[in-house]
């Protein structure tokens, strides 16, 4: 029993409140997932990588920042780095699979956390209101973001198991999911037979790496979410999101509970309606989506200032 939210600005603009509105939303679903909280944010373009990295559980966490960011100079410019809480924050010029490869190989718990051009995962185990206080994310602004709330029912309470989880390998992509993926360990030997890394135990983890195969493979991120829903079993709803997008995705059998709302400011979906209610006033209507559905929202593109209309 997990908690997942998603939330999309229609304005076209990119300085929403995205980290309040997913935070509030998370509180008020916060019993479904006492373990942990995450969010993935979608801030304003940027010309450089944002990675956040987890330092791990074992030795000094400055020892390892400073380690990790002499790596990343290594490979490529590192603009920025900031040691923040349990993650090093790096912002680099260029990010080649063979920089993560470089970090995560420094030691076996040390996790590229998120990767992305306007995407950030800030995650932890504890409450929401734990998350806020370690990050702040209420204050991040930008044009959409997904959230989770975990209940552990068979994997590890900590970091890495924790939601959204990025698609390993594929900047920007985040995923959130609340459920059972029945046929999990069928769909991880057959991508770790084609040398996929598994970074946890948990079931959800295999959705991002689904999307990234097929995304990789020519599909669009539409395509490879409908083609989930006949290639996963059990009874699952799960969240996704793009630089572009957020989407959804709610199973043929739905027994996980999710609602939906859009108005012509935003679209904001759930587990419970009362996610939505707490953190968006006003009057609305709010719905169920029809069992085997799925759904793509896409990010209002701006016209640059000064362009020809």
């Amino acid at each position: 029993m997990c908690g997942i939210v998603g939330y999309l600005d229609k304005s076209g603009g990119y300085r929403a409140p995205i980290g309040r509105i997913l935070l509030r939303m998370l509180v008020a679903v916060g019993c479904r997932g006492p373990d942990s909280a995450g969010v993935a944010l979608y801030g304003p373009p940027s010309d450089v990588f944002l990675l956040r990295i987890k330092l791990g559980e074992q030795g000094d966490e400055a020892e390892r920042a400073a380690a990790l960011e002499a790596i990343a100079r290594d490979t490529t410019s590192v603009l920025s780095s900031e040691r923040q809480g349990a993650y090093l924050r790096l912002a680099v010029l260029k990010a080649p699979a063979s920089l993560v490869d470089a970090i995560e190989e420094y030691a076996p718990d040390v996790e590229v956390v998120s990767l992305g051009r306007r995407l950030e995962i800030v995650k932890q185990i504890g409450t929401p209101e734990a998350l806020e206080t370690a990050y702040s994310v209420s204050k991040f602004v930008g044009t959409h973001g997904i959230g989770h709330t975990r209940l552990s029912t068979e994997s590890r309470i900590d970091l890495s198991h924790s939601q959204p989880f990025w698609a390993h390998g594929l900047p920007d992509v985040a995923t959130a999911h609340n459920g059972h993926i029945t046929n999990y360990h069928q769909l991880r030997r057959r991508f770790e037979q084609h040398g996929v890394r598994f970074y946890t135990e948990n079931d959800s983890e295999v959705i991002g790496v689904y999307l990234r195969d097929r995304m990789q493979h020519g599909a669009t991120f539409e395509e490879a979410m409908e083609t989930s829903l006949r290639d996963f079993d059990g009874s699952f709803c799960y969240v996704a999101a793009t630089p572009e997008a957020l989407a959804f995705v709610k199973d043929p059998f739905g027994l996980k509970p999710l609602v939906i709302a859009e108005t012509e400011a935003w679209v904001a979906v759930a587990t419970e309606e009362i996610a939505l209610r707490s953190a968006l006033p006003g009057n609305y209507r709010v719905a169920e989506p029809n069992t085997g559905s799925m759904r793509v929202w896409y990010v209002p593109q701006r016209t640059p200032v000064g362009a020809a209309a």
